[in-house]
């Protein structure tokens, strides 16, 4: 049980108790899903198959900058006489911090979409309604690269199972992936209060 109120339960004109301001819920305080997909399976239609489009396209946004710096890396160690070379150990970390700093601004922006996404009309958002922000967006990345590590492309049929189309880090974080211009037409906007 948790109390949802202010803590200002006084007493009304005829000295009763009103509580109209806060009560108690028995149902722990969870609010509802924001995007119902038996109310509302626009929001759901074709996502998947968007996503694996948007991911390689995601894919070559990504590897772009990192098959540049290798290219650099390569050019300056010819130049250097090799000692160049000896950044080919920073290449993969930094890999690393920019495919999180890019999911990470991407969906943490004001789309809640990375660019793949967004040119598949998807973007991302919380369970209850609201855009995404930079940490979901890098823990979004991050879970995505473990799941598919262990799991390989297998994680997609998790998305066949349930009515939302998420995959497992977005069950584990919260997430789920919608048509982008279908919720700008119908969806709420994120539940403030409760």
């Amino acid at each position: 049980m948790s109390y949802s109120g202010s803590g200002n339960t006084g007493g009304g004109a005829s000295g009763g108790s009103s509580n109209a301001g806060g009560a108690w819920r028995n149902d722990g305080g969870v609010p509802p899903h924001a995007f119902d997909p038996d109310l509302q399976p626009e929001l759901f239609r074709g996502v998947l198959t968007r996503r694996v489009f948007a991911f390689l396209i995601d894919l070559i946004v990504l590897s772009v900058p990192v098959i540049l710096g290798y290219i650099f890396i390569f050019l300056f160690g010819i130049v250097t006489l090799t000692l160049g070379w000896m950044l080919f150990w920073l290449a993969w970390p930094a890999t690393i911090v920019w495919a999180i700093v890019y999911y990470g601004a991407s969906i943490g922006g004001p789309h809640s979409a990375t660019m793949g996404m967004r040119a598949m009309d998807l973007e991302v958002r919380t369970w209850y309604g609201a855009p995404g922000y930079f940490v979901l967006g890098a823990c979004h990345a991050v879970l995505y690269w473990v799941s598919i590590s262990f799991l390989t492309p297998l994680v997609l049929l998790v998305g066949l199972f349930n009515g939302r189309r998420r995959l497992l880090h977005d069950i584990i974080l919260g997430t789920v992936v919608i048509n982008s211009s279908v919720r700008t037409q119908v969806a709420p906007t994120a539940r403030s209060s409760y």
